[in-house]
């Protein structure tokens, strides 16, 4: 009944948004991953990952869709509150669906619902300049948010495709004026997908948040993939960041440990996982 009792007797106490900022003065690496039910989740938290995302990605990987965009917040609020029980240690955070953030009070309002009803503890969002205003009235309201930078799949009609972000000299200088301008709006994460190395290394060193890439180079603060694609359950064509951690692997928690491992001693991402 009293979880949060139960947790002070914990080996490792579950990890906040203090943890993660000493993570990341500390230099150790986080280890992120997306989940989508409690049986995942509970494998996932037992392997030692320290931030768990219920990504909008389940659009693709579980309700067979091409984009993420049908994603809808009762989708989100149904499979989050299905990871938090099955998380005791990972800190959690909640993708906010295509439109559901499109003005500062629809925005806390869905904020609201994923904290309370899906039991995230940070919401995310693909941000940009449109975004600042919605981060800054969501950080006056004391909730935790996580900034989506680089390639961002709710916009995949408007770019024409997945593609690599940040390549052009003037893009590129942008993405850093923006992740500094949304941490200083009260963004806690920046998470930056797709993004040539030097761009991710660099707005890494612009941060005093920590920054989670996927498909951002090696020096980053952290790396998440999807959980389906590292454990090879997804077919078809891969993206060039997502490494087949099943392989070699009798069980999916063997090679969850694995990921996190190849996370926190730095041999993921390796060089034929990024981009130039």
């Amino acid at each position: 009944m009293y979880t949060q009792l139960e947790q002070r007797g914990m080996a490792e106490p579950p990890v906040n948004v203090s943890t993660l900022r000493k993570m990341k003065a500390e230099g150790e690496p986080i280890a992120c991953l997306t989940a989508y039910d409690a049986s995942y989740a509970v494998l996932v938290d037992a392997a030692g990952t320290d931030l768990v995302l219920v990504g909008d990605s389940l659009g693709m990987v579980i309700q067979g869709h091409d984009t993420t965009v049908p994603v809808t917040v009762d989708d989100i609020v149904y499979h989050s509150r299905s990871v938090a029980r099955g998380l005791r240690r990972a800190f959690l955070v909640g993708d906010m669906p295509f439109m559901s953030y499109a003005n500062p009070d629809q925005a806390l309002a869905n904020s609201v619902r994923l904290m309370q009803e899906g039991g995230v503890m940070m919401i995310k969002l693909e941000g940009g300049e449109g975004q600042i205003e919605i981060v800054e009235h969501l950080a006056r309201h004391d909730i935790p948010v996580c900034a989506h930078l680089g390639l961002k799949p709710q916009s995949v009609h408007k770019i024409g495709g997945f593609r690599v972000q940040g390549r052009d000299a003037g893009k590129a200088g942008e993405m850093v004026k923006t992740a500094r301008r949304l941490q200083d709006a009260g963004a806690d994460i920046v998470l930056l997908e797709c993004v040539p190395n030097e761009l991710g290394k660099t707005i890494t060193g612009s941060l005093e948040v920590p920054v989670i890439g996927i498909g951002a180079g090696p020096d980053v603060d952290g790396q998440i993939l999807v959980l389906y694609d590292i454990l090879d359950i997804t077919q078809g064509r891969t993206p060039r960041f997502v490494r087949n951690f099943q392989a070699g692997h009798t069980s999916p928690l063997e090679a969850l440990r694995a990921y996190v491992k190849a996370v926190k001693d730095r041999s993921y991402p390796a060089a034929e996982h990024c981009f130039s």
